[in-house]
């Protein structure tokens, strides 16, 4: 081969490799896991104080643009349903790609859960690498999320599981994720309208302790030495929830651990009178999750304590911030509206399904 024939196969090579991955991220399936990646890929360099790493409680619970509007910080979810603590690591070196969070946020329900659980469905997996950018760490994180080698190739080519999506392309607001970088006005935060009424349960007397499971404690050791090594500040959560006391007594081994190693636990289900959430109006799945009025309680305890311990920085008002000034807007508007319509539902007994089970 001479020097201008390999030449021109470089380029052929990186011109496919660079449509390839295009394409990719235009057809993958949209929706508000795709839309917080996008979002904060889109996000400015070095502008995010709080990154929050976890499963789905993050994303409802904690409203950024309220955070912002209120305390003066920026705060963006890395979430997605049932996110494996095995991603924990993977997803904080992508995030320090462009940003230099002062605190790193990481909530704690997954870390309970049966690796088994978490791993016969492949899309606890895929909901983190499938809406990665490519890239060497994306191939790290996958390598540590999936066992299966052979099976490597269809997540470091994710084409493979959405080629039938090809008619999406055209659509405005797939061809906009060309690159992966699509803002998200509401800055990772979803609101929900629904109500599922529960019933609290207080395990904060429980002080016995039980061993969370071994691959997971493995994973939470993994990233204190990373934090540790890096010099990273973190503050660990749970978020409110109904409790029950085999899970609380895990979370205490969790606390132990946490605190042997100089970081905070912070289990809000230990500060029900401070949040002031009523369970019976304010979960929007029975427990699971929160909906927007009980978003907004648990924004504010976290933006209080934030702004109490941690220190961060008030950056109201300062040049380069419009676009979180114009999701809290955004976020007064649409709160009003979801906290009429939780009212509805309330007075009419309109209550949402039942959840499917799934592992915590």
């Amino acid at each position: 081969m001479t020097r201008k024939q390999a030449v021109q196969s470089v380029i052929f090579i990186a011109l496919f490799l660079y449509l390839l991955m295009t394409v990719t991220y235009i057809i993958r399936t949209n929706g508000d896991v795709k839309d917080r990646f996008t979002g904060f890929y889109a996000e400015k360099d070095d502008t995010i104080d709080v990154a929050m790493i976890g499963s789905s409680p993050v994303y409802p619970y904690y409203a950024a643009p309220m955070m912002w509007g209120e305390y003066g910080f920026t705060a963006y979810p890395i979430s997605t349903n049932l996110q494996r603590p095995a991603a924990a690591v993977g997803l904080m070196e992508e995030i320090r790609k462009t940003q230099n969070p002062s605190l790193y946020i990481f909530e704690m329900r997954m870390y309970t859960a049966r690796e088994t659980d978490l791993t016969n469905n492949m899309a606890y997996t895929r909901g983190v690498t499938d809406n990665m950018k490519y890239s060497w760490n994306r191939i790290k994180t996958i390598n540590d999320m999936v066992d299966d080698v052979s099976e490597r190739y269809t997540y470091y080519f994710d084409i493979f599981k959405y080629h039938s999506n090809w008619k999406t392309i055209v659509l405005p607001e797939q061809l906009a994720c060309f690159r992966y970088e699509k803002p998200d006005s509401q800055k990772g935060y979803v609101m929900t309208d629904e109500v599922g009424p529960c019933e609290a349960v207080d395990t904060s007397g429980i002080k016995e302790r039980l061993a969370m499971p071994e691959y997971q404690e493995e994973c939470l050791k993994r990233l204190l030495d990373y934090l540790d090594e890096n010099k990273l500040q973190a503050l660990f959560i749970l978020s409110p929830t109904v409790m029950e006391a085999e899970k609380q007594k895990m979370y205490n081994y969790i606390d132990d651990i946490v605190s042997a190693r100089g970081y905070e636990f912070l289990n809000m289900n230990d500060y029900q009178e401070e949040t002031g959430l009523d369970y019976s109006t304010d979960f929007s799945d029975y427990g699971g999750h929160v909906n927007a009025v009980g978003a907004k309680k648990c924004s504010a305890f976290l933006g209080r304590y934030l702004a109490d311990h941690y220190g961060i920085k008030d950056k109201r008002g300062e040049e380069g911030y419009e676009s979180w000034d114009a999701a809290y807007e955004q976020w007064l508007e649409e709160f009003e509206e979801a906290k009429g319509t939780i009212e509805k539902r309330i007075a009419e007994g309109d209550f949402a399904d039942a959840p499917v089970e799934e592992p915590e």
